[in-house]
């Protein structure tokens, strides 16, 4: 038992409220522990805290919330972080300088904090990834300009084009010369003197609807300076740029591009491709072209795909039919062309463009990109949303004297065909006057 005057008045005065000249110490050098039925209502019991034999400093009450908020500081020299100003740190410390609390240091400005270096990290790292990518959009720019300047400098270019103002959409003449060169291929310069643009294709492709691929007959009468001639002859005996004035009087529209492939050009292009696939239902052993065909679907080589290409007098249809066979083999050469098999190697892809552009003469405004365009447009052209045919006639044997036999055209429907073809207006399917021949 604790004596009730040692500390404290039998009336109930708590210690802290009697005058300090009238306490008493403890001999034991410890508060006493007053008797629970002494002490006020205002107080509860004091429990004495019991020591650990480590003497760990006593755990203080969680701290107010205002100070839970605040960030932790760190004292200059020191790299503990105190989780408020009284915690048991801090009181450990007093203890270490005499009983004197020592004020919490301000940190070091100069020196960032571990949370200044975690955000400068997002951007360091973007820095790195826009070098990078800097360096792969240099890297893409040099090579296309190595590659736009060797494939420019392959090309072969001649005065093709008039002076006709624009008109909607694009277009190019496509035309296949029978010109030999010195590969051997159909015979020599000496055998087949001059030339003659046996094939005549316009390309269109409109600002907006579908793109479109029309056979214009090689026999087709037209007038040169008052000259009644075939078509195919204008090239040679007049002059390039008066061939592409007359196939403009013919569609009414400006022909914005020009491209001949050379006579040998197909089987090079062929070839390199690993040849491609073409059909004809009928058996055919033609000397003239040199075409030796089993009725059905064939993979061929070059030589087979230009015979395939000239045939005509073994065809019903004639110089028409031929004019089918024709387009059938350029989307058939543009399929292939545009193949992952030929896309994704790169020997194979080049040495097609190498054989392309060997074989091929073009105006002096077409450049790489106009050909890559012109082959896309050939690829919609000749797939299921094209337009492809012929142009239209009124006479398929009509005589001229001094000329032979002729076909005689339908000037204002071409015009009118050619109209929505540019504009885009024209529905996808076949047209011209076999067309029309055929579904009726």
């Amino acid at each position: 038992m604790v004596k009730q005057s040692d500390g404290y008045d039998a009336q109930g005065t708590p210690p802290s409220f009697i005058p300090a000249g009238a306490r008493k110490r403890p001999d034991t050098g410890r508060m006493p522990v007053p008797n629970e039925s002494q002490i006020p209502p205002a107080f509860s019991p004091v429990k004495p805290r019991k020591r650990a034999a480590s003497r760990q400093p006593i755990q203080e009450p969680a701290a107010p919330i205002a100070a839970q908020a605040r960030a932790p500081r760190q004292s200059t020299g020191s790299s503990r972080v105190t989780s408020s100003p009284r915690s048991s740190t801090s009181r450990n410390s007093s203890h270490a300088y005499g009983g004197a609390v020592m004020p919490p240091q301000r940190p070091n400005r100069a020196q960032p904090s571990g949370f200044g270096n975690e955000a400068a990290k997002p951007h360091k790292k973007r820095h790195w990834l826009l070098t990078i990518l800097l360096a792969i959009i240099l890297v893409i720019v040099l090579v296309l300009f190595g590659c736009w300047n060797w494939a420019n400098s392959q090309l072969d270019k001649t005065d093709w084009l008039t002076d006709k103002a624009d008109t909607n959409g694009t277009s190019w003449l496509v035309l296949g010369s029978d010109e030999r060169d010195d590969s051997g291929v159909g015979g020599s310069a000496d055998d087949t003197p001059g030339f003659r643009t046996d094939t005549m294709l316009v390309l269109t492709k409109p600002s907006h609807g579908n793109s479109s691929l029309i056979s214009i007959p090689r026999d087709s009468l037209v007038k040169v300076n008052g000259n009644s001639m075939k078509i195919n002859a204008v090239a040679e005996t007049q002059s390039k740029k008066t061939l592409t004035g007359e196939v403009e009087d013919i569609t009414g529209q400006k022909i914005d591009h020009v491209a001949e492939i050379k006579f040998n050009g197909l089987t090079r292009v062929v070839d390199a491709l690993g040849g491609v696939n073409l059909c004809y239902d009928r058996t055919v052993n033609d000397n003239l072209s040199g075409l030796n065909w089993q009725a059905g679907c064939h993979t061929v080589d070059g030589t087979t795909a230009l015979a395939f290409s000239r045939m005509r007098y073994s065809d019903p249809k004639g110089d028409f039919g031929r004019a089918e066979r024709q387009r059938q083999v350029i989307g058939a050469i543009m399929s292939k062309a545009s193949s992952g098999d030929t896309v994704k190697s790169p020997a194979k892809a080049q040495k097609v463009v190498k054989a392309a552009l060997s074989s091929i003469e073009v105006d002096k405004k077409t450049n790489p990109l106009t050909l890559l365009s012109m082959a896309m447009a050939f690829k919609a052209a000749t797939g299921k949303q094209g337009v492809s045919g012929s142009v239209y006639w009124t006479d398929p044997n009509h005589y001229v004297r001094g000329v032979g036999s002729t076909v005689l055209l339908d000037d204002t429907k071409n015009l009118e065909l050619f109209e929505q073809l540019s504009s885009g207006s024209h529905a996808p399917g076949t047209v011209g006057t076999l067309a029309g021949t055929i579904s009726q």
